[in-house]
């Protein structure tokens, strides 16, 4: 009994072609229509019972491919049909929807208040003032920070809120072209990625921050290794606004990558200056540098060969003594980077494997209060500006991030969201539904470049000013002004505390003057210029 109901379907559909094939012959030819489909799945159930590689199909053969269909639609039936609009994940369907209505210019309020429990531990809210300021005018030209220290022979005006590094490769030449088209028409910038300088970062003319990784495309020998000759070449053109430094990356960190031979077009082969249709790899470290005095000395060249323009790096922090090093190293040599992103745990990518995404590097808040504490307390937090990305693409997102150190925000996935993601979670198939993330030229054309850029620049737009109208509530004028004493969190049901309470903050030139808190004095007194990972006190086993 439990061997047919097994195979039953399959059975039925024989016995079926076989009536359809009998009144095809007695009756009429119409009846091939029957035939045709009920013989197809004949022949699939027939593969499914001897093929060797699925037990589900050889044992529930046509039957079992439900479950495979099921479970590819898994992501979509989720959010549509069990998820609440406050418990999605990565993204809730509130903050979808917010991301969408700004995307397209449509109101953005909701009416009978909010949905979160606002006795819940881990509620945040900012302190508003009973003396509220001007709103700005023109929130995204007066929200604008200056990047470029001392070093710096060309300073950008950067807007406070930028796309974060997103290479072509990893997003669809259409993709890239709308983001960058949507950074032209509102005046911020459009990180690059790792994957080099595309003709598709460059032909709408936005502001490109080219980001320099491990395996250097765009600047590389045919080896690999850092060509100085074409990384001045492409730094000189004028869209090219800051350099930035791959170090790591919140989804992955200490974990490189490869782009399949198959997804290496022509135009990608040619913006990452590497064979078409072979493996692509990038490795785990830098070859251009191996020390922290080393990497100040790549910086130095960079900014030498750029003509003097903003340079930086962009970290994901993991053993605090290894950043440490690293300031110590700018001390040694005196050399500053003009800037430093830091990326969070929490941060997305096309392919990460789950270990690293769940389980490694550190959480935005925690990284930013090391990164800002760190720069405080070696007593040159002036001379470099903070950038900020991990999940980040609401105001208040931005203005906690902000109050624990953050000179700007940048975001990917909300700039995704904005040409038309829907949280499918297929970036590393190449199949994604909606022509994002996919070299695919078919499904690429889901994705039309005028309407998609116009959302960009919309997104951009309507959430610094979000941001204007939240800070302006708050009393203040720019995001600067933004502090720890002015961002509340309750820790419990019936206590509630500022950033300022809970989390330390460092005096100027703390580490100098030994007044650091005791952990991270000793960790800042074993850190070296000359090492990134200097030996530490180990716990005994």
């Amino acid at each position: 009994m439990i061997e047919n109901a097994r195979t039953k379907v399959l059975w039925l559909m024989i016995v079926l072609t076989i009536i359809f094939a009998v009144l095809t012959a007695v009756h009429s030819i119409w009846w091939l229509f029957g035939v045709v489909p009920t013989a197809l799945l004949v022949l699939v159930g027939i593969y499914d019972y001897v093929q060797p590689n699925h037990s589900i199909l050889r044992n529930y053969p046509i039957v079992g491919r439900m479950r495979f269909m099921l479970e590819d639609a898994g992501p979509e039936l989720h959010q549509y049909l069990v998820e609440n609009d406050i418990e999605g994940r990565p993204f809730n369907r509130d903050t979808r929807s917010l991301m969408y209505e700004r995307a397209k210019n449509v109101p953005d309020k909701k009416p009978f208040g909010t949905e979160l429990d606002v006795y819940a531990d881990g509620y945040t809210f900012m302190m508003h003032s009973v003396s509220p300021r001007p709103m700005a005018e023109n929130p995204v030209e007066q929200l604008r920070i200056t990047v470029g220290g001392e070093q710096c022979s060309q300073p950008y005006s950067l807007s406070v809120l930028n796309i974060s590094a997103m290479s072509f490769g990893a997003l669809g030449a259409a993709a890239v072209k709308a983001m960058n088209t949507g950074a032209k028409m509102g005046n911020f910038a459009h990180d690059t990625g790792e994957g080099g300088l595309s003709k598709h970062h460059l032909e709408p003319g936005g502001d490109v921050i080219w980001q320099i990784g491990t395996g250097y495309f765009g600047c590389r020998t045919n080896d690999g290794e850092f060509s100085p000759e074409l990384f001045e070449k492409n730094a000189a053109l004028d869209q090219v606004k800051m350099i930035e430094i791959k170090v790591s990356q919140g989804a992955k960190p200490g974990h490189g990558g490869i782009l399949p031979g198959a997804k290496v077009t022509e135009e990608i082969a040619e913006a990452r200056i590497v064979p078409a249709g072979e493996d692509v790899f990038s490795p785990t470290y830098h070859k251009a540098f191996s020390t922290p005095l080393e990497m100040m000395a790549f910086i130095r060249q960079l900014r030498e060969l750029s003509g003097g323009k903003p340079v930086g790096f962009k970290i994901c922090i993991g053993n605090p003594v290894e950043f440490m090093s690293i300031v110590k190293a700018m001390l040694a040599s005196d050399t500053y980077p003009d800037f430093i992103v830091v990326d969070g745990a929490e941060g997305g990518t096309g392919a990460a494997p789950l270990e690293f995404s769940d389980s490694l590097g550190t959480p935005l808040v925690e990284g930013l209060l090391i990164v800002q504490n760190v720069l405080v307390g070696a007593g040159i937090r002036d001379r470099i500006r903070i950038g900020a990305s991990g999940k980040l693409v609401s105001a208040s997102a931005m203005a906690e991030a902000m109050a624990h150190g953050a000179d700007w925000c940048n975001s990917a996935r909300g700039f995704m969201f904005a040409v038309g993601c829907i949280q499918s979670q297929r970036c590393h198939t190449n199949k994604c539904p909606v022509g994002v993330t996919t070299q695919d030229p078919k499904l690429q054309r889901a994705l039309v470049v005028p309407d998609k850029a116009t959302r960009v620049h919309q997104f951009h737009k309507n959430t610094v000013h979000a941001l204007a109208e939240m800070i302006a509530a708050m009393g203040l004028d720019h995001p600067s002004q933004l502090a720890p004493a002015l961002v509340v969190k309750r820790t419990s049901h019936s206590v509630v505390q500022a950033f300022a309470e809970i989390y330390t903050h460092y005096e100027h030139q703390a580490f100098i003057d030994g007044t650091a808190p005791e952990r991270f004095q000793t960790l800042w007194d074993v850190a070296s210029p000359d090492v990134f990972s200097p030996p530490i006190p180990q716990m005994q086993r």
